[in-house]
C-alpha cells in the first residue's frame, strides 16, 4: 500500500477521539496567515489548515520524509489546494522565510528534537511579532507501552520550562485531549 504510514498518520489525526475540529477552532486561523505544520506526516492539519487560511494564505508542510512530502502533495493537487508549499528538512534545520510565519504547529512532534530549547530559540526568528507556536505532545506514558518504553513523549512540565528557557511565554494550556497536552505559546 503506497504511503501506508501517511495514511495511518492521517486516520489518527482526524480520528474524533483526538479532536481535529476543536483543534482548529481554537487555533482561529484566518484568511491570509502564514502556518509551518512541522512534522507534518501525512498533512491532515496542513490541508485544512490550507482551506483556513484560504489562497491568501500560505501553509508550509515540513518533514523530514521526502515520501510524506510527496503524498501531501498530491493531496493539495487533489483537492486543488495552491497554497501548500512542501518543505524537506534536516532535522535542525528550517528553511522556512524569516519573520513569515503567524502560527508554527507541531503536533507529536517535540520529542524527537534533541536540544529543544535550541530549536525553539531558531523559530524565533521566523515568527512575525504576534506569532504563536502550538505544540500538541504525548503525556507521560506507562512505562511497557510503545510511548514509555521508546521514549514517545515529553512531559508537560518539561515543556513548559523548556519554553520558558527558550524565550515565550505560555498563552493557553488546554487540557481536553485524552493522551496529550495542548499548549500554545507566544514570544516574551
Amino acid at each position: 500500500m503506497k504511503n501506508s504510514k501517511a495514511k495511518m498518520f492521517n486516520r489518527k489525526a482526524s480520528d474524533p477521539k483526538n479532536k481535529p475540529d476543536q483543534i482548529l477552532k481554537i487555533l482561529a486561523l484566518h484568511r491570509g496567515q502564514n502556518v509551518a505544520d512541522i512534522g507534518a506526516g501525512g498533512g491532515y492539519f496542513s490541508l485544512r489548515f490550507a482551506k483556513a487560511v484560504g489562497e491568501k494564505g500560505r501553509v508550509f508542510a515540513v518533514d523530514t520524509n521526502p515520501r510524506f512530502l510527496e503524498f501531501i502533495r498530491d493531496g493539495a493537487k487533489q483537492k486543488a489546494l495552491d497554497n501548500v508549499e512542501t518543505i524537506h528538512v534536516a532535522r535542525d534545520r528550517l528553511t522556512l522565510p524569516r519573520g513569515s510565519l503567524d502560527l508554527v504547529f507541531m503536533r507529536n512532534v517535540t520529542h524527537h528534537l534533541p536540544n529543544r530549547v535550541e530549536y525553539f530559540r531558531k523559530l524565533k526568528s521566523l515568527l512575525k511579532p504576534e506569532g504563536r507556536i502550538a505544540i500538541i505532545e504525548y503525556k507521560s506514558a506507562r512505562r511497557f507501552s510503545f510511548r514509555g518504553m521508546f521514549g514517545h513523549y515529553v512531559p508537560r512540565e518539561i515543556l513548559v520550562n523548556e519554553m520558558k528557557e527558550a524565550g515565550y511565554r505560555l498563552v493557553k494550556d488546554l487540557d481536553f485531549l485524552p493522551e496529550q497536552s495542548f499548549m500554545i505559546y507566544a514570544s516574551v
